[in-house]
């Protein structure tokens, strides 16, 4: 008989391939997560889907992880242009969604639960199947929608009501907030709700509280990811601590914060590693 294997930390979602003006680079939210989530000491694994010809499993950071991979026809791909410091998205490609019954045996007992779609690639239900799992939750990839031509625009998330509810906690930056009266509405809906603010830090809202936490002056290198960064952090965190907020918060700060002082995906990691 086969032996099931034990993980800490499972992400699910897509690893993208985003093209930049060097090359291709290893992206997406759980690539960052799960790397992070290996260097605070988790046996991590990720559930993905992209094309036999991404070998993304060559990007030194993800070494150690368990990576399951459902063959697909095209890799989920990413393109950011800035024009006068603002940024147009196009997604150029998008590999096989991801349901339930890809999870595989055993996986479903997972402590740490990282729900982490970039393009819609998760399908909503995933969130009954980890019943004594802490679910965290990052909804960037279900708050975007695309035209014919890929350009990536927000769009609110209808299912936002019945799902956040069932989170332990949920992450999103206020980049992801196209209109600020979904905060509102979000707040109501999680029991556990983290904005990321960048360079300014964060604030966590649980019922009635409201706390802001700035986060630590570091040298800015390149900001990209940090935010799945902070998400992996804040997870882990908050099931160390029996479900404290507040520390959890302050932490994942500042593991972001280090984060950023790296130029790639590696870099990154290891910058966060001289933190530990």
């Amino acid at each position: 008989m086969k032996s099931i294997q034990v993980f800490d930390y499972l992400a699910i979602g897509h690893i993208a391939c985003d093209l930049t003006p060097t090359g291709e680079v290893t992206g997406g939210t759980v690539a960052f997560s799960g790397a992070t989530a290996r260097a605070l000491g988790c046996r991590t694994a990720i559930l993905t889907s992209a094309a036999p010809d991404f070998d993304f499993e060559k990007d030194a950071a993800l070494t150690g992880l368990e990576v399951h991979r459902l063959p697909a026809s095209q890799s989920t791909t990413f393109k950011n242009v800035y024009r006068h410091g603002a940024r147009t998205q196009y997604l150029y490609g998008r590999a096989r969604p991801l349901s339930c019954e890809h999870v595989p045996q055993g996986w479903e007992h997972t402590p740490i639960v990282h729900l982490a779609p970039i393009a819609a690639e998760l399908d909503p239900s995933l969130v009954y199947h980890f019943g004594n799992s802490l679910i965290g939750l990052t909804p960037q990839g279900w708050l975007r929608t695309w035209d014919a031509e890929g350009r990536v625009h927000a769009q609110f998330w209808e299912q936002a009501q019945d799902v956040m509810p069932l989170a332990a906690a949920v992450v999103l930056s206020d980049e992801d907030l196209a209109d600020r009266t979904w905060l509102d509405r979000f707040r109501r809906w999680a029991p556990l709700l983290v904005l990321t603010q960048g360079a300014a830090g964060c604030t966590v809202f649980m019922g009635d509280e409201e706390r802001r936490f700035p986060a630590p002056e570091v040298e800015e290198v390149n900001p990209t990811g940090a935010g799945d960064v902070f998400a992996a952090a804040f997870f882990i965190r908050l099931y160390q601590t029996k479900g404290n907020p507040w520390e959890a918060a302050r932490f994942a700060n500042k593991i972001a914060a280090q984060s950023v002082m790296g130029n790639d995906l590696a870099s990154k990691i290891r910058c966060v590693q001289t933190t530990l």
